[in-house]
């Protein structure tokens, strides 16, 4: 992918020199069976007690750390690819989608809080739609690596993902979603499937923007499928329990993920990511 480094974006908040404290306001959603395996996942391959971690969160415990280290030159490289990536997918949606409203996106280190109740590294990046936030502690993109999905596309495909879920909240799609939960709860996950297959397509179409403006290429979509692939609720199962069981998917499968994340990318329409079909229905 070709970019220059620069200085932060301006939609950018930085919170990581306020230290790795944080409180646990609870309340927030919940991260569903596939939020859980990802943490236990990367507890076993980096042996930290990341379910532990989101568990004391949520039970409204503080946590209080001293002042945060200063950024090394890999974490300011990586808050500077953040930072272009988010300006161009906004740039993309402002084209694509009148009266696009831009987000923002949280830079921390450890435990912040959001408007849908307190961030942690230990989730994972995350969209707000509560305040239209995105979330992310940089340090995720090593455990990424470790889900063997490296490389700069790779991270630049979880933060046109998450930019995704905004723009479903801009065109009122995850509002529909919340009203057909509580109309149907039984069909929440494959709701939550849905939503999260669409926001992979909608990073797609950012992609397909880039390839016309030849600043993303083939090497960078094959990162880009890797990424997806290596968060597929099938692939995560495997690996934590041995099987797969479907009706507990919240994510979609890793072929989902590549498929819709390809479908956005060949067609550059948004109108090419509907997801949903029957999946309101039991």
């Amino acid at each position: 992918m070709d970019w220059t480094p620069g200085g932060l974006s301006g939609d950018i908040e930085d919170r990581r020199s306020e230290g790795g404290g944080g409180i646990g306001f609870g309340g927030g959603r919940g991260l569903g069976i596939g939020g859980l395996l990802v943490l236990l996942v990367i507890s076993l391959i980096t042996g930290r007690n990341f379910i532990g971690a989101y568990l004391l969160g949520n039970s409204g415990a503080v946590q209080q750390q001293g002042p945060s280290a200063p950024p090394s030159a890999d974490e300011q490289r990586s808050a500077q690819l953040v930072s272009f990536v988010l300006d161009d997918t906004q740039k993309t949606w402002t084209s694509i989608l009148p009266g696009y409203r831009h987000a923002r996106l949280v830079l921390f280190r450890n435990a912040t809080y959001s408007g849908c109740g307190s961030a942690r590294a230990a989730t994972g990046p995350f969209y707000c739609p509560q305040d239209e936030k995105v979330y992310i502690d940089l340090g995720f993109w090593n455990d990424l690596k470790r889900f063997g999905a490296g490389g700069e596309f790779a991270q630049a495909y979880v933060i046109a993902h998450e930019i995704g879920h905004h723009v479903q909240k801009l065109v009122g799609t995850e509002a529909k979603v919340e009203q057909l939960r509580a109309y149907n709860p039984s069909a929440g996950n494959k709701l939550s499937v849905a939503l999260e297959l669409q926001a992979d397509c909608y990073a797609g179409v950012w992609a397909h923007s880039g390839e016309k403006r030849n600043i993303i290429h083939a090497d960078d979509v094959q990162q880009g499928l890797q990424a997806a692939a290596a968060v597929g609720d099938d692939h995560l199962q495997k690996m934590t329990q041995g099987y797969v069981a479907p009706e507990s998917f919240t994510h979609g499968t890793s072929q989902q993920r590549m498929d819709w994340f390809e479908r956005g990318l060949q067609s550059g329409d948004m109108r090419a990511c509907n997801t949903f079909g029957n999946a309101s229905s039991n």
